[in-house]
């Protein structure tokens, strides 16, 4: 049961505050926690989202991986 005072913060929050917020909440998080993982842009009436460069997660396997490609070239 939610208490009416943080319904109405909740509700008065846009919704980046509401994200940055929600990823905060867990123990020992970090603001780097809370950094944007994506970057969207609008061509038209079409919407590109990409992972952002500054994500410290990215999809696909990781360094080292046995299936890792070498993409910087």
């Amino acid at each position: 049961m939610s208490d009416s005072t943080d319904d109405m913060t909740n509700e008065d929050m846009t919704n980046e505050e509401k994200r940055r917020d929600q990823l905060l909440r867990a123990e020992g998080s970090t603001e780097a926690d809370a950094a944007p993982r994506i970057v969207t842009s609008q061509h038209g009436s079409t919407v590109r989202i990409d992972v952002a460069d500054s994500a410290a997660v990215r999809p696909g396997p990781g360094p080292g991986a046995e299936d890792a490609t070498d993409n910087d070239g």
